[in-house]
């Protein structure tokens, strides 16, 4: 987008998966409506989808509040997973997604994927993205706390054995951009997950773009002849 500062192509990139990579964000959305709706809660979906990209140990206080029955939290959970699995065969990747991962995959970029998704909804949206070259994979299961604590994007980091600094952190939620910022890594917000270019400025994004698609043609024009790695 116009009026950016310089993109240069990182040592390593961190990527969210649900609203960044694959198109999710809204099938979310509408699953945890029904599944609050199930147990007698009523939630608007606005309230919802501004919550997605947290795990659900941090989804629920949000929406929730901490006064609420926390022993329904792990039947909440299930409903959740079981109405998002219906989804999983009409999953789409977003424009650009795959082809993004295969360029950074091919430049030495080292690639990791930051997700508060695990287990079988984890590999059916990897399947959606023909199984990229991922050189670090973490999730909600291998930290305390998900989005928008740091954990994730930290642990991710720490695996794939570079500094802060020399990574570029994906995503689309304010939720990934704040994490990010607590890290110290400077981060790429991406509007395909129905989060506005104002908002995820406003949370620290150094560089916004529509989606992979518009972060790949970025990237490929400035890793051209001549041009400067990053970080300088």
């Amino acid at each position: 987008m116009p009026g950016q500062p310089a993109l240069r192509v990182p040592l390593g990139i961190v990527f969210d998966l649900d609203g960044t990579l694959v198109d999710t964000t809204y099938i979310h959305t509408l699953a945890w409506w029904q599944a609050f709706q199930l147990a007698g809660h009523v939630v608007p979906m606005a309230s919802l989808h501004r919550s997605v990209g947290m795990g659900p140990d941090q989804l629920m206080p949000h929406v929730l509040g901490a006064g609420r029955d926390e022993r329904r939290d792990e039947d909440l959970v299930k409903a959740h997973d079981v109405l998002f699995a219906t989804w999983h065969e009409r999953v789409e990747e977003l424009p650009g997604a795959c082809h993004l991962l295969s360029w950074c995959h091919h430049q030495g970029v080292t690639l990791a994927l930051a997700s508060s998704t695990g287990g079988r909804d984890l590999e059916a949206m990897l399947g959606v993205l023909e199984h990229p070259d991922l050189d670090v994979v973490v999730t909600s299961e291998d930290v305390e706390q998900s989005k928008p604590s740091p954990d994730l994007v930290q642990l991710a980091i720490e695996r794939m054995g570079l500094r802060p600094k020399e990574v570029l952190v994906v995503g689309d939620t304010v939720w990934d951009v704040e994490a990010a910022r607590a890290v110290g890594a400077r981060s790429v917000g991406l509007e395909c997950g129905g989060t506005s270019e104002a908002e995820l400025r406003a949370a620290g994004a150094t560089w916004v773009f529509r989606d992979p698609e518009s972060l790949c043609q970025e990237l490929v024009e400035v890793a051209g002849p001549g041009r400067e790695a990053w970080p300088a």
